[in-house]
């Protein structure tokens, strides 16, 4: 496993599984570490096709919805299964999760003293559970399907509310309530600085969330299923998969993408007078050297470019004719992305080490002035969004999700010795 985020982009090495040391009478199967490969159920949400560099949502290409529709199109489609087909449909469902934005008044009591305790992504667990819990959500075994659509989509349509009512509550600022008027990308940016935001940026942002909705079997989806397969609640589902998203290997490259081109910035204002791709070859191939990976190239999935990355380069581009600073940026983006790519395919012969979806997302947000802090619960705001469409899947499934582990301790069974005197 790669040493930095995230498993939904890091490029990872399969190694082969040790030897058995024990046998189980009902017979087992030796799958690869970290089950790569292994499919374990069937799904109609979404699929990765890693070889074309395609992943798609309910057979639709999301980076095409993410360029044609909004979120709540998006989201229609992953909770109900099909697009919106008219107008009349398309407001039905965004008045629907529009009026579920709002904290509940536990929450909102709680509110500062969550923020206080540590990060935004630890504040939206415990955020989410007390949803769960004042809201009288019962367990996926005990719940028609009516209901548990309606707890999906609760806890999707607050948790954007919820991390930018605690990134500000830990600024001391008050919270800002969210707007029935604004699409999902727009009412985040409203949220988080109280400001009017422009069309352009939340547009730019809402891009970047529908393509990070879901993406296959990746950690925290997994995650979500496996404590749906046991019958308990959405929120309780939801929390775990937060819970696995906190995790460094899986949720926290955008900003680590960003901080490697602002080193890349700070290396060239250090050798003003040399050639700028000379000085970057230069600190890339130290890092390279030195056996570090480099944050925002690699996939575990992908052997070919990264859709999602490709994308969001459109999208940077775009936000990069607003101003000189704007274009500066991404400017240096493009070159740094083109240095690191000739490198790694120089020092990782055969790995096909191209730049993964963080790295130009990082990019994106920060240009719609989401705060870095803010990049990794961001992603927890779309995300959750195919969390709960894997939820209600697999609550149809009342197979729990039961694997086996390779014990490879002391032979059993060992005599239990004597306490010395």
């Amino acid at each position: 496993m790669a040493s930095h985020p995230h498993t939904d982009t890091q490029h990872t090495d399969t190694a082969p599984p040790a030897p058995s040391r024990s046998t189980n009478p009902h017979g087992t199967i030796t799958v690869p570490r970290g089950l790569s490969g292994v499919v374990v159920t069937d799904t109609e949400v979404g699929d990765v096709l890693g070889d074309v560099g395609m992943y798609h949502y309910r057979g639709y290409p999301a980076t095409e919805l993410a360029r044609s529709r909004g979120l709540e199109d998006v989201w229609a489609l992953m909770i109900d299964g099909e697009l919106p087909a008219n107008d009349a449909e398309q407001r039905a469902f965004r008045n629907e999760v529009r009026a579920q934005r709002s904290l509940p008044t536990a929450v909102r009591d709680v509110l500062t003293h969550i923020a206080r305790a540590g990060s935004t992504l630890d504040g939206l667990r415990t955020a989410l559970s007390l949803v769960g819990q004042v809201e009288g959500m019962r367990p996926l075994l005990d719940s028609a399907s009516e209901r548990r659509r309606a707890d999906a989509l609760r806890l999707a349509a607050v948790t954007p509310t919820i991390v930018a009512a605690l990134h500000r509550a830990a600024l001391g600022e008050i919270p800002v309530e969210p707007r029935g008027d604004l699409g999902t990308g727009a009412n985040l940016l409203w949220m988080l600085s109280g400001s009017e935001p422009q069309p352009e940026l939340a547009r730019a942002l809402e891009t970047y969330l529908v393509t990070t909705i879901d993406h296959g079997f990746n950690a925290s989806t997994f995650t979500a299923r496996v404590v749906a397969s046991t019958g308990a609640d959405v929120a309780a589902c939801v929390v775990a998969a937060v819970g696995a998203l906190s995790g460094p290997l899986h949720g926290g490259a955008p900003s680590r993408a960003l901080d490697l081109l602002d080193s890349m910035d700070v290396a060239i204002a250090e050798h003003p007078t040399q050639d700028r791709a000379a000085v970057i070859d230069d600190a890339i191939g130290a890092r390279l050297a030195s056996g570090e990976r480099l944050m925002g190239f690699g996939h575990a999935v992908y052997r070919t470019d990264d859709p999602r990355s490709v994308l969001l380069s459109d999208v940077a581009a775009r936000l990069a004719r607003r101003s000189p600073d704007a274009a500066t940026r991404v400017e240096l983006a493009r070159l740094v992305e083109a240095r690191a790519v000739g490198l790694l395919a120089a020092h990782r012969p055969g790995r096909e080490l191209r730049t993964n979806v963080e790295y130009f997302a990082g990019i994106v947000m920060d240009l719609c002035g989401v705060p870095r802090s803010m990049f990794t619960p961001a992603f927890a705001s779309s995300r959750v969004i195919g969390w709960t469409a894997n939820i209600l899947e697999q609550a149809d499934d009342p197979k729990i999700i039961r694997p086996a582990a390779r014990y490879v301790g002391p032979p059993a069974p060992r005599t239990i010795p004597a306490l010395a005197g």
